[in-house]
This record gives C-alpha cells, structure tokens and sequence, in this order.
C-alpha cells in the first residue's frame, strides 16, 4: 500500500502545479482529484483535452499518480436532477484519459433536498432503491464507453449505508466496472463505536472482492469527522488496515476529512502502521 491524500486538503492553491508541489513535499504518491480545486466545476459541462492533459503532466512531474478524480453527485435527488448530472459524468469519464486517471468516486445519494450526507426516512423506501439501481445501470454503462472504474462509497447517510446494501447494488447492477470506495469512518455511527471490529469484518467480508479504492479518514469519539488526523480518534486502525491486507489491497491510501494542519500527524501514524520509512514512500 502506499500513502495519498485528497487534493482538497490543501486548500489556496491556484494552479496544478502549485497544488501537485505542495502535495508532493510530504512525499504521497497517490491523489484523490476533486477539480473544484483547480477552480473548475466537479462535474463540468465541458472539458479541454489540452487543459486536462497539462493537469496530468503537472502531476506525474511530482510522481504523483492520480487514482482517481471525484465525481459525486446525489442520485436520488428529489429534483430529479441525476439526468442532468448523468450528462456531465461522461463529460468527466470522457476525460479521463487526458487526466490520466482511470477512476471516479460516486455515492448513491440521499432523498434529503438539501444535504448529500444527511439520511432521509425514504432511503428505504422501494421505489427509491429502484430509481438508485436505473441510475446506476446508466452510470456502468458510461464507465463501460470510457473504460473507467466507477467506484461508490457507502455512507451512514445515504441510500447505501452499510456493506451489505454494497453489495446489493453491486450484484444487482452486475457490472465490472462498478466497484466500492472503503473508508471505515463511513460505515461507522457514533452508537455503534463499540461495534467497530464487527462492521469492519462484515464490509471486508461482503465487499473485499470489489474494494477499488481505499480511504482514511478519523473520527472523533463521538462520531465526528473532519477536526482530527488518522490515529487521534475512535477508527480501529489495527483491524481496518489488516482488513486491507486480508483482502489483498495493493492500491493507495487516501487520507482525507482533516485540516492541512493535521497532514502531519496522520502521514507519520500510517507510515508507522503501514511500516513505511521515510518520504519516498
């Protein structure tokens, strides 16, 4: 395994090759992409073959591989607004090749108007797992043009809250190229702490198969993220990255869900955990 980090970590940053520098002194090898960094929409109407390329130039001349862009978008808006979105994703698809990545990170989205991470009580409602599965189909048959991975995460707050719903739509929409985003801070409720090893082997149990993208975010004891680094808070860290390894994840590491204050602390507790020396690594 190696270390990356989310591009929007560090915030400030103007141009691709000012965001791909201050990423790379802290001696990454991977980056999750978010292109609202480079000031440009996360799901554009357009995108410029030169333009994405010289992205990609100014990360590869760091050593930094881009594992993936992010492409999140609510699919069960109650708008109905996933058509439009559905458009603009194969904008993005389309240009992967030029971005040099051949990955993008989804969620299944959330009934609630106004929130993407906030649970709704007609998540679990049957026509709403529908109108999920028919987007999905759409989204594996996009992928399938590109040639692209689309990876979903589960979330505590979205339609697909736990790895077994994963794995429902994962064998419900049957495609290879649809595949899962794992971060255990994602699958754990703040009641439900003290149950952690327990999901942890549940998801890596029901979805190792089709983990493509692995994540490391923190939370605080009391279900929070966003304030601390990997190792200051509540995740098992011991049974998350030996989960990692039993499933046989060779892919990156994506830190994320913390100030750039913190980059510090999180890369020296992973290396430690994950064995790596130095920051070339």
């Amino acid at each position: 395994m190696r270390l990356g980090i989310f591009a929007k970590t560090f915030e400030g940053r103007t141009t691709a090759e000012e965001l791909a520098g201050a990423i790379a002194c802290w001696g990454f090898r991977a980056v999750q992409l978010n292109l609202s960094c480079l000031g440009w929409n996360t799901l554009p109407d357009h995108l410029d073959e030169r333009r994405c390329s010289e992205v990609a130039s100014c990360f590869r001349a760091q050593g930094l591989e881009i594992a993936a862009v992010s492409g999140t978008f609510n699919m069960v808006h109650p708008s109905g607004s996933a058509e439009a979105n559905l458009r603009r994703l194969e904008t993005l698809a389309s240009a992967c090749r030029w971005l040099d990545t051949r990955m993008i990170t989804l969620c299944t989205g959330t009934r609630d108007p106004d929130d993407l991470w906030r649970w709704h009580p007609e998540n679990v409602r049957r026509s709403t797992w529908r109108e999920l599965v028919a987007v999905m189909k759409r989204v594996a048959a996009i992928a399938d043009r590109s040639e692209v991975t689309m990876a979903f995460e589960p979330e505590i707050g979205n339609v697909v809250n736990s790895a077994v719903k994963a794995r429902l739509l994962l064998d419900e929409v049957a495609s290879p190229w649809i595949k899962v985003v794992i971060d255990p801070a994602n699958l754990l409720r703040p009641e439900e702490l003290s149950r952690t090893a327990e999901i942890l082997e549940e998801a890596f149990e029901w979805l190792g198969s089709d983990v493509a993208l692995a994540h490391a975010k923190e939370l605080t004891h009391d279900g929070r993220f966003g304030e601390l680094a990997p190792g200051e808070g509540a995740v098992d860290w011991d049974g998350y990255l030996g989960g990692l390894a039993r499933i046989g994840y060779a892919g990156p590491l994506i830190m994320h869900g913390m100030p750039e204050s913190k980059v510090a602390a999180g890369v020296e507790f992973l290396r430690s955990k994950l064995g790596l020396a130095g920051r070339n690594n």
